[in-house]
């Protein structure tokens, strides 16, 4: 997998520090949504099991392939 510097530094956050990177390749792979922002940047969602259910966002860069953000997204809903 390839992140951005904005990635990497996220990952030091206490709250972002928990999200399995399983978990990351998982909402690529199987995204129950997808969008696409302004910019190019894609928003991928899934359901993890093992964190309660929550929805984890995924954004990749236009590429498709670079992984620039990952958060649980509180108010998503499916």
């Amino acid at each position: 997998m390839k992140f951005t510097k904005y990635f990497e530094s996220m990952r030091q956050r206490p709250d972002r520090g928990g999200i399995d990177l399983r978990w990351i390749e998982r909402v690529i792979n199987q995204p129950i949504k997808q969008a696409v922002q302004p910019d190019g940047r894609i928003r991928l969602w899934a359901a993890i099991d093992e964190a309660d259910g929550r929805y984890l966002r995924v954004v990749l860069l236009e590429d498709g392939e670079t992984i620039h953000n990952a958060f649980f997204d509180r108010s998503f809903t499916p």
